[in-house]
């Protein structure tokens, strides 16, 4: 089920059911199962379903399924199947020979509809879509029967099997399930069960022109796939008596049971497919895998580890009442992992040169450095330095407020593993803005942030080598939205977008091993925050790095 340690499972109801229905034998092995529909890109709230589904099969030595409820061709597409499975694969579960598609059961499902006619409990409707609204009511009024409801058992088959062999046009006639135009819950109100679609599906073809609704197909798929424990999130809490109508009236394998779970809801996201996917195609992100969406594939890119966000989905726990939580708790997640596994580099992203005027020139040094400062197993490198280092421009300030331990003009700051050094002067150009620094060194203060005569300097930063400085493209992501509750009924979500989300910053300056950083790989740049080779724009010799996480939360203080 898994291929990657997880921390230790924490109880909730789901688990309890599942190990009372062991414990008294209701069921010998449990079978779960993941069913996406190839739609779109998977979101963080799916891994919460995946590492649930999985690792519950996991835990009970059971199986999961991952099946692919493509019940819709007009919105789906091989792209998307894909990236389900590199999604699945990638946050360290396997569904080994249990991959499923609910086309697959087309023919079964045909029949099974068939068997509905004959039993009188299904019937073919001409009402057009809006007619249909118009007859279903409302949550206060009851619907009314539609007038093609009383066809003959002959003549919906008739019309039945002359819709899936092409005849009619799409839209023009829908199959229903006779049950209750009365019923309190609307789902029950003689749902539409297929409905034509002269389509190309990614899966089987051109075999089918009408297809199976989502909840005429969910239901029966998990009976036929001998699923034990159908989880779903809450909104399918109303659907649940018409999934148990249908194993109710069919002549299905087995009975699985539905359980419902509250969805992620996290803040500074939306959830919805449709809205992703309205980001992607009005331009306003570069694609799901852009590094500021909430999908699998896109904080993948941008250098979340899949330890981090299962981690997040057990912190955050299985319930049945919806909650909102914060994502800053994802970013601790994946700050703390990544603190405990990224080797340590330095970089400078806004560089500005320092001359050190009393270090020889052409001299160079090597300090030796740790790749991890808690972890001597993960070795050291060698820094070198030079008469001129770059540091920082947010480093130096010329006219300082009280309490500044940075560099300024008179001032000493440590230059980490190195010396401390003086500014003893600055260079501008004719618009006033600082080019280049000059300054002095302590020849004898390579032993921490103390000077030759013993005094302690408080500031310490972090520089390069001049000379041997290699320059990358990096880009500094932040929040997608500026607002906890983009997605808030009645409001337009786009205008929650940060126009401050991506800064690029083209020449960055990075110590030379990093120009040699194999894609996906993440380092604490000293400092800085949390960075990632960009997977996808990295070239050999040429990487683009993605910041990840800051080092701390920097949203905590701004709101």
């Amino acid at each position: 089920m898994s291929t990657e340690p997880t921390i230790a499972p924490t109880a909730n109801f789901l688990r309890t059911i599942v190990a009372d229905d062991l414990a008294s034998g209701k069921h010998q092995t449990v079978v779960t199962r993941f069913p996406p529909e190839p739609n779109g890109y998977l979101h963080i709230g799916h891994a919460k379903s995946i590492c649930l589904n999985f690792g519950l099969a996991r835990d009970f030595d059971g199986q999961c399924h991952l099946r692919f409820d493509d019940t819709n061709p007009v919105k789906e597409d091989t792209e998307y199947i894909e990236s389900i499975k590199e999604s699945v694969r990638w946050l360290g579960f396997d569904w080994g020979n249990h991959l499923y598609h609910a086309s697959e059961y087309f023919e079964q499902l045909y029949q099974w509809a068939e068997y509905l006619i004959e039993q009188g409990k299904a019937y073919v409707d001409d009402l057009t879509p809006e007619q249909m609204k118009e007859y279903r009511g409302t949550l206060t009024e009851a619907g009314k029967d539609s007038p093609f409801r009383g066809r003959s058992v002959a003549e919906n088959l008739d019309l039945f099997r002359r819709m899936r062999a092409g005849e009619f046009p799409d839209g023009s006639r829908v199959l229903r399930a006779r049950i209750d135009m009365a019923s309190p819950n609307m789902n029950l109100r003689d749902p539409v069960l297929y409905r034509i679609l002269h389509a190309t599906h990614p899966h089987v073809g051109d075999a089918w022109c009408i297809y199976p609704m989502y909840d005429f197909t969910h239901g029966q798929s998990d009976a036929l796939e001998g699923i034990t424990h159908s989880i779903c999130t809450l909104e399918f809490e109303s659907h649940r008596p018409l999934y148990e109508w249908f194993l109710d009236n069919l002549p299905v394998p087995c009975r699985p049971r539905q359980y419902e779970f509250a969805r992620l809801n996290l803040s500074y996201t939306v959830m919805s497919k449709r809205k992703l996917q309205e980001l992607v195609q009005t331009g306003l992100v570069k694609g799901w895998d852009d590094p500021r969406m909430p999908t699998i594939m896109g904080l993948k890119r941008r250098g979340y580890t899949p330890a981090a966000i299962r981690t997040f989905c057990e912190r955050i726990g299985v319930g049945r009442s919806d909650a909102w939580i914060g994502f800053e708790l994802l970013e601790e997640c994946v700050r703390n992992d990544l603190n405990e596994t990224a080797l340590r580099a330095m970089a400078v992203l806004h560089p500005v040169k320092l001359i050190i005027d009393n270090y020889p020139e052409g001299q160079v040094e090597e300090f030796e450095v740790a790749n991890h400062p808690a972890k001597p197993e993960l070795g050291t490198r060698k820094m070198p330095f030079s008469r001129e280092v770059l540091i920082d421009a947010d480093d130096f300030m010329e006219n300082p407020p009280k309490g500044y331990h940075r560099l300024t003009v008179g001032g000493e700051v440590k230059l980490k593993y190195a010396y401390v050094v003086k500014c003893t002067g600055i260079v501008k150009d004719a618009d006033g803005r600082i080019i280049e620094l000059h300054g002095e060194y302590d020849p004898g203060s390579t032993n921490g942030p103390v000077t030759s005569d013993g005094r302690k300097i408080k500031g310490v930063i972090h520089w390069l080598s001049a000379p041997h400085a290699g320059t990358v493209e990096t880009r500094l992501f932040d929040r997608l939205f500026n607002d906890p509750n983009p997605d808030r009924g009645g409001a337009d979500y786009k205008q929650f977008l940060n126009p401050d989300s991506l800064a690029v910053l083209p020449l960055c300056r990075v110590e030379p091993s990093l120009m040699q950083a194999a894609p996906g790989t993440s380092f604490q740049f000293e400092r800085l925050g949390y960075f990632c080779a960009d997977e996808k724009d990295s070239q050999p010799g040429k990487p683009v790095f993605n910041r990840v996480v800051t080092l701390k939360d920097t949203w905590g203080a701004k709101n």
